[in-house]
Parts: C-alpha cells; sequence; structure tokens
C-alpha cells in the first residue's frame, strides 16, 4: 500500500484579533479641579457605588459625559461609581455613541 500524502491545505490562518487601544485618560481628570471635587464628594455623600453599593476603587464619574455635553465640575453631574460599574457604564455610553454616529 502507498504512504499517504498530505494534502495542502486551502485555508488561510486566522489574522490575530485587532484589540482597541487602551483608554487614556483627558488630562481633566488629573487637574487639581477634578480631584478636589471628587473628594469633596465623596466626603459629603460617602465613598460607595451609586450602582451596587462597593466601596472599592471608587471613581467621580460623569452622569452626562463631557462628549454628550455634560458639564465639568458641576457637583450634580458627577455620581461615585466603583471601578467595575465605571466600565460597563462607560462602554454602554461608547455604543450608544456609536450607534448615534452610524445611524
Amino acid at each position: 500500500m502507498g504512504r499517504l500524502r498530505q494534502i495542502p491545505s486551502r485555508l488561510k490562518p486566522v489574522p490575530p484579533k485587532v484589540k482597541p487601544l487602551p483608554k487614556v485618560a483627558d488630562s481633566f481628570y488629573h487637574s487639581p479641579e477634578w480631584r478636589d471635587l471628587v473628594r469633596d464628594i465623596k466626603r459629603e455623600r460617602g465613598a460607595f457605588c451609586v450602582t451596587c453599593g462597593s466601596g472599592k476603587r471608587i471613581v467621580g464619574d460623569h452622569i452626562v459625559e463631557l462628549k454628550d455635553g455634560g458639564a465639568k465640575l458641576d457637583q450634580n453631574n458627577v455620581q461615585l461609581l466603583c471601578h467595575v460599574c465605571h466600565q460597563r457604564k462607560t462602554a454602554r455610553e461608547r455604543a450608544k455613541r456609536a450607534v448615534g454616529q452610524a445611524g
């Protein structure tokens, strides 16, 4: 009996997935004005996530994002979120914005 030969594959290799660039925070979020505002809000409201109640890795988040016309230093436009809830909210807002641009 003859030897089996390997048949060359007609399939091309799958290209690697393209990863999005890491988010780079706007320099505004490193400003003394923003840091002071978030510190004051944490003192007044307590350093807890308004979504899940966690007290870990609490950050200030604009309710109406700056890209959507939200006020930068208005306490009424800032909520406290844990890192996980902030990431989820940011992803939802980006998706809404992307749908709005596509339509």
